[in-house]
């Protein structure tokens, strides 16, 4: 299989389980690319377990921070997801593991599914991309209605149920700029730090 599950960016050993997802961001590089420092994030198919993932897995380092984020929605491989975790967990007790999210899960799985991430993930970062529901729906393009909602209460489930959890937004998208102070007011209201990332315009 010529899948590439695991890949490696700055220092930090990253892990791609889907090209599906909920949203079609119009600033993702997967709008522009196909891979990530050379390495192809397009799946030839979608059709693997968890240990093809930790097969992949063991050729790269374990002891840093791993990082469940890809050209996809990582959440929807959940059961995959939670495997290689807690494989990772068994076997590599101190490696930290965080995932990047869209925070749709608990919408597309249509219950809370943030419990079954506790003891499992150290860090989560839930893209909330905009201070409004229409800044969201031009930025995110969701494909279902009230997906800010959702984003917004799957990142106080993850405060309440006590994982670290940082709300993210890209800025600075072909010049245009969010209301960063507006932003981090909503992060902080629902439990969580805000953390901006600055838009990459040719992507890594």
């Amino acid at each position: 299989m010529s899948n590439t599950l695991v890949y490696s960016l700055e220092g930090k050993t990253y892990i791609n389980l889907t090209n599906r997802c909920t949203n079609n961001c119009i600033f993702c590089l997967r709008q522009d690319k196909n891979d990530v420092c050379g390495q192809d994030m397009w799946l030839d198919s979608e059709d693997f377990s968890a240990n093809d993932v930790i097969e992949q897995l063991k050729n790269f380092d374990i002891s840093n921070e791993i990082v469940f984020c890809g050209y996809g929605e990582p959440l929807l491989k959940l059961d995959i997801l939670k495997e290689v975790a807690k494989y990772i967990k068994q076997n590599y007790p101190n490696t930290k593991l965080r995932i990047n999210t869209n925070g749709h899960a608990n919408f597309v799985y249509k219950r809370n599914i943030v419990p079954e991430l506790k003891g499992l993930i150290d860090k989560i970062s839930v893209s909330l991309n905009a201070s409004s529901s229409e800044e969201y729906n031009e930025y995110s393009q969701p494909k279902f209605e009230n997906a800010y909602d959702e984003v917004k209460k799957f990142i106080k489930y993850c405060t309440d149920c006590g994982i670290p959890t940082d709300a993210s937004v890209v800025d600075g998208y072909k010049g245009k700029r969010l209301d960063i102070e507006k932003c981090k007011q909503i992060a902080n209201e629902l439990g969580a730090k805000l953390r901006v990332r600055e838009w990459i315009v040719n992507g890594y």
